[in-house]
């Protein structure tokens, strides 16, 4: 162009930029289009960045990528960089400002085209372009592996950075993050992530965040970070819309709103954020601030666990499992902790081995079970320890093995209360080791000692027939109390029984007829049968013959044929047998 033409295609120009500085979008496409015709590089970059942001004239990929490239091809630095900027996030789909600062936020959708990026990022970096520099940096980092070169990118991010590119002071301060943690590493680290946020990046505002929230190269400062994660979730930073939520939850650096602290949660989740959809399902299924609502919970459990979160798919499991804000549904529940057993939680591989213990899943399950509780245990898990010796008790995914299921026990045994319980019940019965009552009668006093139920209720057997020590009548009382006062029936039985007479404690029916009645009430099928030969032999001083039989249909249908005698016996006018009770049947 001569300068003849050239001196009125610049005057133009500068009349097209007062009218874009002043919003007459469209007046000013018009002249910036009329001057790109007579090929001035930066009128055909203006036209360019119009056709790609819809400024005066409608969005054209195809257009913004033709005027740039003419542009880019006279040597503007601009274009090319917006070039770069573009084939990053793929031309075909890109819809938005191609800036530098894209490059460093989540969420793109677009398959990169690293091969032409290089090509344009190199052409203006190595003409200046700071931008184009920063550009270049992030292809020789997170390109094909054939491209990356950490080292020049480095160099470029560096250079970028010393220029004033808040992008590559934020690339730096990322490449400096992988060389090493020592303290004045970590300082260059905060004060170009510094320089970086001042300028608003919304991921330099998170990282500093980070960076002050831990006390990692800047003073611990917890207001300093809640600040930075709130400026970075108002740009749109979802990993900082979590961590801002969650401060807000927490009043860490800031005022408490558990309220603003879901809402936080709830838009990172939206864009994406497993955690944090996660954490919401928990606010909702805890309670707390918030009402419980189970129902909520569940949707978000849902996202989380579509996502891949492995205690928001135990959690899903769990939710089905009792029925809690949705249908209760076993298989489904099985499935979720199948999902997240298989993606190692620990909890879930628990959930998912005490269905499969009750008779539910699938034969993969049975031997996925036993595999996760061997690995554990020979890992030095007492827990997994005790879960793999039921697996070779009771043949779950693996062959029946006693002897094996003793010697896990025995290693459980010294932490694991249900340990010591299922080991007391090996040595009682013999299974897998010679028969010893008196260590059977050691291992479960522990059990019971420690709190378990189960294991109380056994060692007040023991002790009312004398087996593996002494009788001893007065501390079974003591032991069958405190398992009724856990709701156990069969304890509540027991004690009806003993109250009820021939036993070394004092003799008082009504005391014994109020536990059979408890015991009933529980559905305790024996309790059923005693309460009813109580109330029609008149026993504590209330006969009532209607409620007698009441009791006994209730025993009969549960199978007691004894009952069912009883029963015809009522009909005929005669009295049902006589009320002697054992407590036995306490386990039953």
């Amino acid at each position: 162009m001569s300068w003849v033409r050239l001196y009125p295609a610049k005057s133009a120009l500068r009349r097209a930029e007062r009218l874009a500085q002043d919003g007459e979008l469209r007046k000013a496409f018009l002249l910036f289009a009329r001057v790109a015709k007579a090929g001035l590089a930066a009128a055909e970059y203006r036209v360019g960045r119009a056709y790609l942001e819809g400024a005066g004239v409608p969005v054209s990929r195809v257009e913004a990528k033709r005027w740039l490239q003419r542009a880019g091809n006279q040597g503007h630095l601009g274009a090319q960089a917006a070039l770069a900027s573009l084939h990053l996030h793929g031309i075909a789909n890109h819809t938005t400002d191609a800036s530098a600062a894209l490059l460093f936020q989540a969420n793109q959708a677009d398959a990169p085209d690293f091969a032409t990026a290089e090509y344009w990022a190199r052409r203006a970096a190595e003409a200046g372009s700071a931008e184009a520099q920063a550009l270049l940096g992030y292809v020789l980092t997170s390109g094909p592996e054939s491209m990356r070169d950490l080292k020049q990118a480095q160099q470029w991010y560096e250079k970028a950075a010393k220029a004033g590119s808040p992008q590559g002071a934020l690339g730096l301060a990322m490449a400096l993050t992988r060389q090493g943690q020592d303290e004045q590493t970590q300082k260059e680290v905060a004060e170009w992530l510094g320089r970086a946020a001042s300028a608003g990046l919304p991921t330099a505002l998170y990282m500093l965040g980070l960076l002050h929230e831990r006390g990692v190269g800047v003073p611990q400062d917890r207001v300093a970070a809640a600040q930075c994660y709130a400026q970075a979730a108002e740009k749109g930073s979802r990993d900082a819309q979590m961590r801002y939520g969650m401060a807000l939850l927490e009043g860490f650096g800031v005022e408490r709103n558990p309220v603003a602290g879901e809402s936080w949660l709830r838009r990172a989740a939206l864009a994406g954020d497993s955690e944090a959809a996660a954490r919401v399902g928990d606010l909702y299924a805890r309670g707390g601030d918030l009402p419980p609502n189970y129902a909520e919970a569940a949707i978000w459990y849902r996202r989380a666990a579509e996502a891949g979160h492995q205690g928001a798919c135990r959690a899903l499991g769990m939710l089905h499992l009792t029925g809690a804000g949705v249908a209760p549904d076993r298989e489904e529940a099985m499935r979720w902790f199948r999902v997240s057993a298989e993606a190692g939680n620990k909890l879930a591989q628990t959930d998912l081995a005490n269905l499969v213990l009750k008779g539910g899943g699938e034969a993969r399950d049975l031997v996925k079970t036993r595999q996760w509780f061997e690995e554990a245990a020979h890992a030095g898990d007492l827990v997994a320890a005790f879960n793999f010796a039921i697996c070779l008790a009771e043949g779950i995914g693996v062959e029946r093995n006693d002897a094996e299921a003793v010697r896990w026990l025995r290693k459980a045994a010294e932490r694991v209360v249900p340990a010591q319980y299922w080991l007391a019940r090996m040595l009682a019965e013999g299974r897998g080791v010679e028969r010893d009552l008196e260590q059977a009668r050691h291992w479960v006093a522990r059990a019971a000692e420690a709190g378990m139920v189960d294991a109380q209720v056994s060692f007040a057997e023991m002790l009312v027939n004398g087996r593996g020590g002494p009788r001893d009548h007065a501390a079974a009382r003591g032991w069958f109390e405190k398992a009724a006062a856990q709701g156990h029936a069969g304890a509540m039985f027991a004690l009806g029984a003993l109250l009820g007479g021939g036993h070394d404690v004092p003799e008082d029916r009504t005391a014994a007829q109020r536990w059979f009645r408890a015991a009933a009430e529980r559905g305790h099928a024996h309790a059923q049968m005693m309460l009813g030969r109580y109330l029609a032999r008149g026993l504590a001083e209330q006969t009532d013959l209607d409620e007698a039989g009441a009791w006994l249909e209730k025993a009969s249908a549960q199978g007691l044929e004894e009952a069912e005698r009883d029963l015809r016996a009522l009909a005929e006018g005669a009295a049902p047998a006589a009320p002697a009770a054992s407590p036995e049947y306490a386990g039953s």
